[in-house]
């Protein structure tokens, strides 16, 4: 699981959800490229990604060191946050402060303003997910150190996890996945394990 690069909207602190196609900025593509050299010596055999620009780039990055296509999914896209897209982080905090005191405080998980709730973003992602597993397990079996790498966004990414781990989503406060952050969860026949999270160090 990798979450994209750096974008001129993460810069400017603004917030960017699964309706604005932002593409990546120099810190991003820099950060990108040191993201493929960092998992070049891993055995992948395929690289997902959402279909926002900004994941695509990062995606491809990586899949150059494999030679391998970048698979673009429209399921992992970005939760859909409606009237919140694009706005600054202070004028949310005095716009929408209610629903960020409900986020926030209370942990509960609801739906932004003509937005999407977290729980139907994590039943959208999760589906590619056990897709991925149940075809990586057909070709290569459950036990192999073969790798799937998906790159998405940060709530795609911790709703994944959330789910692989049997946490509830309100638990997403508690969690924080950087940009370029790499988290590595293993599927075998003992069950799933969380073995790397948000690995910034390369």
């Amino acid at each position: 699981m990798v979450r994209h690069g750096e974008t001129s909207w993460n810069k400017e602190r603004r917030v960017q959800g699964g309706d604005s196609d932002i593409g990546l900025n120099e810190t991003g593509f820099e950060q990108a490229r040191k993201l493929g050299a960092f998992l070049k010596k891993e055995n992948i055999i395929a690289i997902h990604a959402s279909p926002m620009q900004r994941a695509i780039a990062t995606a491809e990055a990586i899949a150059n060191h494999h030679r391998l296509p970048v698979e673009v999914d429209q399921e992992l896209r970005e939760i859909g946050v409606g009237e919140l897209e694009g706005m600054s982080l202070p004028s949310l905090s005095t716009t929408f402060s209610q629903f960020l005191m409900q986020w926030w405080q209370q942990r509960e998980v609801g739906e932004s303003p003509d937005g999407e709730t977290l729980v139907e973003l994590q039943q959208r992602a999760w589906k590619v997910v056990e897709g991925l597993v149940r075809t990586h397990e057909a070709s290569h079996g459950h036990n192999d150190r073969t790798a799937v790498v998906v790159v998405s966004h940060f709530f795609v990414t911790l709703a994944i996890i959330l789910k692989a781990l049997d946490l509830p989503p309100d638990c997403f406060t508690k969690f924080r996945v950087d940009l370029g952050g790499v988290s590595i969860l293993e599927f075998n026949d003992y069950g799933t394990r969380l073995l790397t999270f948000n690995d910034t160090s390369y």
